[in-house]
């Protein structure tokens, strides 16, 4: 419990920090305690950071959303059908594309940045919602959890009676498996999600136009400014606030899946 406790303060203390300085005025951000309240402005720096340039962050948040939250969706659907034929059927090559599948793994992202953008660009698809969302939906890695969660939790007995039953493939995956897999399935939701909105580099080099933008390389362009623009300091810290809410909110409401699957787990 002590090592718990520490390393979620450890944890949590940059969050408290950043939800500190965003209830502050610009000039008490230097002159008062860090981890403490002064005058609390919270309300008057919201309106501030949602106003500011014509309204242009809830656009970055909405751009957001639908790359992390669609993006997300599209690639655990892929990456959960995928590793479930690569657990379920036999087939010549099998081992070969799971092997290619963790060489992807171990790729970084940032390594295959550069040439995405030379691929979108003989095609001339940069700077367009395109160019950020396509990368999105690959995921390597759930492809490999969705595997090796199919073949351990989808029995192979429950599928032959589905088929005997007069199931197709495509409904005994969606009917049956499916609901089996579901605490793989919010993982590999999880991990897209947070990995898609805090992605940084693939828009930075992707996108010119700043509707297209994300929030996270919105915020950067702000935060290049605040020495000619000061009042940007207190708005790019107001709008980090802002951008890990709908991260904490995902978690919260996917988290009892977890929980049911614990619980199932336990049950068998």
């Amino acid at each position: 419990m002590l090592v718990l406790g520490v390393f979620t303060l450890y944890f949590l203390t940059p969050i408290w920090w950043l939800f500190i300085a965003a209830t502050k005025e610009r000039g008490d951000l230097t002159t008062t305690n860090p981890l403490w309240f002064s005058d609390v402005n919270l309300l008057e720096n919201l309106q501030g950071v949602f106003s500011y340039g014509d309204g242009i962050l809830p656009r970055w948040l909405l751009n957001s959303v639908l790359y992390a939250g669609v993006g997300a969706l599209v690639a655990t659907l892929l990456a959960g059908m995928c590793g479930y034929a690569l657990a379920k059927y036999a087939f010549p090559g099998r081992e070969v594309i799971f092997n290619v599948v963790l060489g992807g793994v171990l790729v970084p992202a940032t390594a295959l940045a550069l040439p995405l953008f030379l691929i979108f660009a003989q095609v001339g698809g940069t700077n367009t919602f395109w160019s950020v969302f396509l990368p999105s939906i690959v995921s390597p890695f759930g492809v490999y959890l969705a595997r090796i969660y199919a073949a351990s939790s989808v029995p192979d007995e429950l599928l032959e009676a589905a088929r005997l039953d007069g199931a197709g493939e495509v409904r005994t995956f969606f009917s049956v498996s499916v609901r089996l897999m579901v605490p793989a399935l919010v993982t590999v939701y999880l991990f897209q999600f947070v990995a898609i909105w805090n992605n940084f580099f693939l828009p930075l080099i992707m996108l010119r136009d700043e509707s297209l933008f994300p929030v996270t390389l919105g915020l950067y362009n702000w935060n290049t400014v605040v020495n000619q623009v000061p009042e940007l300091r207190l708005y790019v810290l107001t709008g980090s606030l802002v951008s890990i809410v709908p991260l904490i909110v995902v978690f919260l409401l996917l988290q009892r899946f977890w929980r049911t699957g614990l619980g199932t787990g336990s049950l068998k």
